[in-house]
């Protein structure tokens, strides 16, 4: 029996162009309900939220309702004076994970200096266990983003020497598949999400020479649908977030021409809510900040014109990464 390619079609009289006042007020919309049954829901992610929803404002060239110090107060108030880790919201267990949208958050805005960044390091320090892996909180679970997420965050310190590297590498480098991915521990299938966050992590690490370049590209490349949309892994439905994790990859092999970029615009397009604002993950579902800030994100990368670079290893505004003088490893012909 023949298989069937799971995928969408795309519906006549889609947008055809970004909704870039929409999009900015959607966000700032979405920050301000906070007596929402949804916002309350959501405390478990809160800063991470706080990431996408900024920096696609950023990207867009739109001002947040709220101010540079208010953010920063927010941040302060997040970080554990114990461990050093900073939690999605008050009063919550800290984590890799928001620690890292926190710092990235803090970097745009240039006030690194409103936390204890001594005790942000020592906390990612003693994630790290003997294997070079990194757990993403004291209870102990290990994943590839992890690993990104502590070598993003100290690179974005200027603290990168603060851990064992060679065996960050090794175990990240233990997580390789045959067809050249990378999943979210040894023996786990490629995922397109956790082949950025390799990708990314050996960019930061400048060991891409590990990377089978062209074997990878053309496992990314095979994700592109009929619809010109991307998915995360085989016989799965295209989704805006992976035009994010399968084009910043792309970008950082030096590959991205090697999908259909005009199909994929569309798609991404497609994806936006013509009244409220906002991207869902594909035409026609709730939009929501985080598909809203990979999609924009993506357009930049496709050279979308009104929004600003990105910079595809860390997902944030290219002269925030510029001002910091860091340069993560690009792979050019």
């Amino acid at each position: 029996m023949a298989t069937v390619m799971k995928d969408i079609e795309l519906q006549p009289n889609i947008p055809t162009s970004v909704l870039f006042e929409k999009h900015a007020n959607f966000i700032k919309e979405y920050s301000q309900k906070e007596n929402s049954y949804e916002y309350g829901m959501t405390d478990y992610l809160r800063m991470s939220g706080m990431f996408w929803g900024l920096t696609a404002l950023e990207l867009m060239n739109t001002l947040p309702t709220q101010s540079k110090d208010e953010i920063a107060e927010f941040i302060k108030n997040c970080q554990d004076p114990e461990s050093g880790g900073i939690s999605a919201c008050v009063k919550h267990d800290p984590h890799i994970l928001h620690t890292l949208s926190a710092i990235q958050i803090l970097c745009i805005y240039d006030n690194l200096n409103a936390i204890d960044v001594d005790g942000v390091v020592r906390y990612i320090v003693s994630l790290q266990l003997s294997d070079g892996s990194f757990m993403g909180d004291k209870w102990g679970e290990v994943d590839t983003r992890f690993s990104f997420c502590a070598v993003a965050t100290l690179a974005l310190l200027d603290r990168l020497n603060a851990i064992d590297m060679n065996q960050a590498v090794e175990f990240v480098m233990s997580c390789k598949n045959f067809d050249g991915g990378y999943g979210s521990r040894p023996l786990s299938e490629s995922h397109a999400g956790l082949i950025y966050c390799c990708v990314g992590f050996l960019s930061i690490t400048n060991r891409l020479d590990l990377v089978d370049r062209d074997t990878l590209a053309w496992w990314l490349c095979e994700r592109q649908l009929p619809s010109g949309g991307l998915n995360g892994r085989p016989e799965k439905l295209p989704d805006v977030c992976y035009s994010w994790w399968v084009l910043s990859s792309l970008s950082i092999l030096g590959r991205l021409h090697w999908i259909d970029a005009e199909a994929l615009k569309k798609f991404i397009l497609a994806c936006q809510d013509t009244d409220t604002g906002g991207f869902a993950d594909r035409p026609g579902d709730v939009a929501d900040p985080f598909h809203t800030l990979f999609g924009i994100a993506a357009m930049s990368l496709l050279g979308y014109e009104s929004v600003q670079k990105v910079n595809p290893t860390f997902c944030m505004p290219q002269h925030v990464i510029d001002r910091l003088q860091l340069k993560p490893q690009i792979l050019t012909d």
